[in-house]
């Protein structure tokens, strides 16, 4: 039976659920680029190795903010294009407008993108692995990023767990010398140990939805874009304890998305420092890696 007094929590649901109705008519994509800032060809690079096209746009906040405050040169590697031959060429062309709508960098690999890629190829077939591996290794010694961005090792898609380890083994391609720092991203499952939370200002937030209306095929679908902001409020509730600390108070963050930072140096990884760390929208990335 309902109740015949309100409470205050009605409103404030309804109105939830009112605006992602509506929002459900907005447009796709059609939007003109953000303004970006001046980045200089020399500048440190970030790798974002996206398993599918939107991931760059799905886990892309910190990538966003280094770009936008940092001047760091955000370049996302295109891994696959899809599952379905027939979309790929039109998610290739949604990749560029979303890539170009937030200022960032695109490399694909070959007209289509690798293929295969998942924990099943590796085991059961080598040499086809063997060749995507290289392909990725070529990236990172040509690149020599700073940081890159791949999804962690339990990110329960097929695709993400593949591009986990063929970043994992192409690491162990490059030259002793070699080190950056690594990111590792979630979205489909959450990584059980974060060790970074990053907000988001509002005005970020949009624009990764934004972005991600560029992907109009798949948001037609499932309008994923439309519950983001709900996933980056969750991260919120998930950060405070996990990156925080059980029992410490949740920061005030309307936003925020979570990561596993490590190291790759001398051939293996290595923790990036202690603890955990919670990054607001006015605290300065210069130190974070």
């Amino acid at each position: 039976m309902r109740p015949e007094t309100p409470h205050p929590y009605q409103r404030f649901l309804t109105e939830t659920a009112r605006l992602y109705h509506e929002a459900r008519a907005l447009p796709l994509g059609g939007f003109a680029p953000r303004p970006r800032p001046a980045v200089a060809g020399d500048a440190p690079r970030a790798l974002i190795f996206a398993p599918h096209p939107d991931d760059e746009c799905v886990t892309g906040a910190l990538a966003l903010r280094l770009l936008r405050e940092q001047g760091v040169r955000v370049i996302d590697v295109a891994v696959t294009q899809g599952s379905a031959p027939e979309r790929r060429g039109a998610r290739r062309g949604e990749l560029v407008d979303a890539c170009g709508f937030l200022g960032f960098e695109l490399h694909t690999i070959g007209a289509t993108g690798l293929e295969r890629v998942s924990p099943t190829t590796r085991a059961q077939d080598p040499a086809h692995w063997q060749a995507a591996v290289a392909a990725i290794a070529e990236i990172l010694g040509r690149e020599g990023p700073r940081v890159i961005f791949f999804p962690h090792e339990a990110d329960a898609n097929s695709t993400h767990l593949g591009t986990h380890l063929l970043v994992m083994d192409a690491l162990g391609r490059q030259a002793p010398s070699f080190e950056c720092a690594v990111v590792e991203t979630e979205y489909w499952s959450t990584m059980a140990a974060p060790n970074l939370m990053i907000e988001s200002t509002a005005e970020d937030a949009a624009d990764l939805v934004a972005a991600l209306t560029f992907h109009a095929g798949e948001v037609r679908r499932n309008p994923y874009h439309l519950r983001l902001p709900g996933w980056m409020q969750d991260n919120v509730r998930r950060g405070g304890e996990l990156v925080g600390g059980q029992g410490r108070p949740a920061p005030d963050f309307a936003f925020a998305t979570l990561y596993r930072v490590r190291r790759w140096r001398g051939g293996q990884l290595e923790p990036a420092y202690n603890g955990g760390r919670i990054v607001s929208a006015t605290d300065d990335l210069a130190g974070l890696f």
